[in-house]
């Protein structure tokens, strides 16, 4: 896989972030998924016209491209968005195996345009009875006995 920035695929998520929002289709956040140089897929934010707070671009483009390729893993693949990712972002990049992130805008640029994602990094590192949101743990033998039954499983798909 390259590791030499291609500036055009930068473009494309910037063009998808400024048509997209101009088109009030979500907030004015694009990206694409690069294989082998090409684009494999497109995503674009759809927060706001989805009703879905997951559907942030990096997260559509990852869907698109796990289709496309009928996995749930997308190593050789690089993102290109048109903004640093935010935490739920950086972790489906993860989660997906991709191997490289490029984007030009950072995350203190989006916070100046009003989509401030700080509280969310800040909130994530506190220890989980200090966070936010009040959280609670209960039933714990139960989970964890499906979780054991999980790892015997002959056909387990390991991910």
């Amino acid at each position: 896989m390259s590791q030499q920035t291609r500036p055009e695929f930068l473009r494309e998520a910037i063009r998808l972030s400024r048509e997209k929002m101009e088109a009030n289709a979500g907030g004015p956040f694009g990206a694409v998924l690069v294989r082998d140089g090409e684009i494999l897929a497109r995503g674009w934010n759809q927060v706001t016209s989805a009703n879905n707070p997951t559907a942030h671009a990096e997260i559509m483009a990852i869907r698109e491209a796990c289709g496309i390729l009928n996995s749930f893993t997308l190593p050789v693949c690089e993102i290109y968005s048109s903004c640093e990712p935010c935490p739920m972002c950086l972790a489906a990049i993860y989660w997906s195996r991709i191997e490289r992130i490029t984007f030009p805008a950072t995350q203190a640029d989006a916070a100046e345009a009003g989509f401030d994602d700080r509280h969310f990094y800040e909130g994530f590192s506190k220890p989980v009875h200090q966070r936010l949101i009040p959280v609670s743990q209960s039933l714990r033998d139960e989970a964890t006995a499906v979780l054991k039954l999980s790892r015997l499983k002959s056909d387990r798909i390991e991910y």
